[in-house]
């Protein structure tokens, strides 16, 4: 049922608004890459970080389930 809803959502504003989470806020640094390098250097452990890490990339692996399930259709 959910990959149905998922089918059912139109890519291309989907994918503007992937990219738009994941550069948000444009300034001083975007949080997506912020809480990555974070992560990569084990300094991400603040449930607040965390939440936002998965905000910030939750739209973008919607976008790689859609994409890989239009190619599989």
């Amino acid at each position: 049922m959910l990959l149905k809803t998922i089918d059912k959502i139109p890519l291309i504003p989907l994918m503007i608004a992937a990219i738009f989470m994941s550069l948000a806020p444009f300034m001083p640094e975007p949080h997506l890459l912020e809480k990555s390098r974070m992560l990569v250097n084990g300094e991400l452990t603040r449930p607040l970080d965390i939440f936002d890490l998965f905000w910030h990339s939750f739209l973008i692996v919607v976008v790689l389930l859609r994409l890989w399930r239009l190619k599989k259709s």
